[in-house]
């Protein structure tokens, strides 16, 4: 509680959040005693939560039954040959990943997928590392996402095209920690710091057109998050209890081979610097999986300049 500024209303509340927090020690205890995985858990700030609450508040990957996305290029690295795709990347290392961000009890974890995208091919394009608005996609990209309840990253590409671009964090900080969403700045909006021309979706349930992707630069995916995702805490993560149905998102900044041999996916997400790898997280790379471990290869998109 004092590590984490938990308070809690009466008794009976904190009473609750204890049994919560002794059965998910009890889970991140029981995994690791295991053994023989190429991950591990613990305990930090989400350790106090169930899991279905866990799930409300930090996704939010929801993609609407109607969406602009037609309006998508058609894939832009589809003729690199394995010779233009080095064996691994990391963008962070070439400048082009802001520091990691979080959403708080918003599920908007689409509007930091999009923007991380938008950050990476801003500074591959023009060698400038600006971080960007959520706020703005939040408030404002409101045809088809919706703020706090969900959207998709595909969407705010194309609010974004359409806008003329989207504005610096600095202009329009973000303000959704508790979940509110405010309304749109207009004013703001329209002072662009970033523009980009398109925008494309990878072929779907293909790791290695995903990897001809992020080779280039940072790409969007959704995810199946599993109750092990509340508690990772490093390694290359295998998604053993993933499911199919996509409910988060996060964006691809890297791939490689840890020293072992065991081939990874790179992963920036939102959920502040306090969780995984210092807000990053290693998933497994090229298994027999259809769409990938987590199906993170099904819903790929990324911005084009």
């Amino acid at each position: 509680m004092k590590k984490h500024g938990r308070v809690y209303q009466d008794s009976a509340e904190k009473e609750r959040r204890f049994q919560i927090f002794k059965n998910n020690v009890e889970f991140v205890e029981k995994f690791n005693s295991e053994g023989n995985m190429t991950y591990s858990l613990s305990i930090n700030r989400f350790s106090d939560m169930t899991y279905d609450e866990f799930l409300r508040h930090y996704t939010g990957y929801k993609q609407p039954t109607e969406s602009t996305s037609s309006a998508a290029a058609s894939f832009t690295y589809e003729n690199l040959s394995p010779a233009d795709v080095p064996q691994s990347i990391d963008w962070r290392e070439k400048s082009a990943v802001t520091p990691v961000k979080d959403q708080g009890r918003c599920g908007c974890c689409w509007a930091f997928s999009a923007v991380a995208a938008v950050e990476g091919i801003t500074q591959i394009k023009t060698g400038k590392l600006i971080s960007l608005s959520e706020q703005q996609l939040v408030n404002c990209d409101t045809d088809n996402n919706r703020g706090c309840q969900g959207g998709w990253m595909v969407d705010a590409f194309a609010y974004i095209k359409q806008n003329g671009g989207i504005t610096s964090e600095e202009n329009y900080p973000y303000q959704s920690l508790d979940g509110s969403e405010g309304t749109c700045d207009m004013n703001k909006a329209k002072e662009a710091a970033a523009q980009i021309t398109s925008y494309a979706e990878v072929p779907p349930n293909s790791e290695t057109d995903l990897l001809k992707a992020v080779s280039m630069q940072p790409v969007s995916v959704a995810i199946n998050m599993s109750p092990a995702f509340q508690h990772y805490s490093g390694g290359v993560f295998t998604g053993d209890d993933c499911g199919t149905s996509l409910d988060h998102a996060v964006t691809v900044i890297g791939y490689g081979t840890t020293d072992d041999g065991t081939p990874y996916w790179l992963i920036k997400n939102s959920w502040s610097d306090t969780w995984g790898e210092n807000g990053y997280m290693k998933i497994l790379r090229n298994t027999e999986a259809p769409g990938g471990v987590c199906s993170l290869a099904t819903k790929a998109s990324y911005p084009t300049m």
